[in-house]
């Protein structure tokens, strides 16, 4: 089926549209993952890091990032003929965090980018979803010449709650940032289907 147009003798399907935030740390790898998946340009917001920002942009174990993200990336990906996910990126250093607010309002569910080099740079987005009970995963962005760390220690570390996935993932590779994908908007699904269970009885 093409998108918008059925098959002959097929009803049209009508897409069940969807919002996820890609949200952590300062150069994690947010703005690639979107750009991974996205089946549309993405729009970025970029802006060329300047010294004026270097007392507060520390580029510790990303010296060759040279842009950040000031605004949101925008991305979007059909999962299945009747499922869309739209993305949007946040900015990741503090002076930009008062646009969460207004980037997670109607998100089903945000996936929390985290770098095992920089764990404590997510801390605060997981902060976030978890004082606004948005269901979020991490995703561990394996990057080149990292050390691997097992699920058991980053969700230690996190001092998570048992039931938020803790998924590895390239942000670079679209088969992997699919199946992150696939992750939230299931563990969102159950999220929301737990809390009517709770409501209920």
């Amino acid at each position: 089926m093409i998108f918008g147009r059925s098959e002959r003798g097929k009803p049209p399907v009508e897409p069940v549209t969807l919002k996820i935030l890609v949200a952590g740390g300062f150069g994690v790898g947010k703005t690639t993952l979107v750009g991974a998946v996205s089946e549309i340009r993405p729009l970025r917001t970029e802006e060329f890091l300047t010294e004026a920002g270097r007392p507060v942009d520390d580029t510790t174990g990303v010296e060759r990032k040279h842009t950040t993200t000031v605004a949101m990336d925008f991305g979007r990906i059909t999962l299945r003929e009747d499922l869309v996910l739209y993305l949007f990126g946040t900015p990741g250093q503090e002076r930009f965090w008062f646009m969460w607010d207004e980037l997670s309002e109607g998100a089903l569910g945000a996936i929390v980018l985290a770098d095992t080099r920089r764990l404590e740079d997510c801390f605060a987005a997981v902060d976030y979803f978890e004082r606004r009970s948005i269901p979020f995963l991490i995703g561990v962005n394996c990057f080149e010449g990292s050390a691997r760390y097992p699920v058991g220690d980053v969700r230690r570390a996190l001092d998570l709650d048992d039931a938020v996935p803790v998924l590895l993932c390239d942000a670079r590779d679209r088969s992997s940032v699919k199946d992150v994908l696939v992750g939230v908007v299931q563990h969102a699904m159950d999220h929301d289907a737990d809390r009517r269970q709770t409501v209920t009885t």
